[in-house]
């Protein structure tokens, strides 16, 4: 009796997981079809995604005005999956407050857009616990980046 109780609440188990997972994750990858913002993007399934860990420059917020460097990293986003095929890796929180899915996204090439954004300088680390895989590879690229700019803009010279 013991057994097959425990077997029952296994199965349930299961199911719950599997039914919180939404179904357009059954496939490898999915195409781009629209860039929202640096951070956001939609499939082709109409399914948004927010990428998780990092947070670019508003270019679409309804109270918010376009901030600085806003259209270039939605640009570059643009530039680097619009039309293209992503593969989406989930992390503990599936998805956010506004519905959209929450996913680190990599190209078919194996580039993870989500550190690309923050190595080239379009995005600044931004975490939301649990969801942190990544935490220590964007804040370290950040820091990189950040002395890149320092280096490329001759500050350094002036410092010493």
């Amino acid at each position: 009796m013991k057994k097959q109780s425990l077997f029952a609440k296994l199965c349930i188990s299961f199911l719950l997981i599997f039914l919180t997972v939404p179904v357009s994750l059954s496939q490898d990858y999915y195409e781009v079809s629209k860039v929202i913002d640096g951070d956001t993007i939609r499939l082709e399934n109409g399914e948004t995604v927010r990428l998780i860990g990092i947070d670019t420059p508003e270019t679409v917020h309804p109270s918010k005005a376009v901030e600085y460097y806003g259209k270039e990293a939605s640009d570059f986003t643009r530039m680097m999956v619009e039309g293209k095929q992503v593969k989406l890796e989930l992390d503990v929180q599936k998805l956010d407050k506004y519905n959209r899915l929450l996913a680190y996204v990599y190209l078919k090439d194996g580039t993870f857009l989500n550190s690309e954004l923050v190595k080239e300088g379009y995005a600044k680390v931004s975490t939301y616990p649990p969801n942190v895989k990544y935490a220590d590879l964007f804040t370290k690229l950040q820091k990189e980046a950040r002395e890149k700019i320092i280096e490329v803009s001759g500050l350094q010279k002036k410092r010493e």
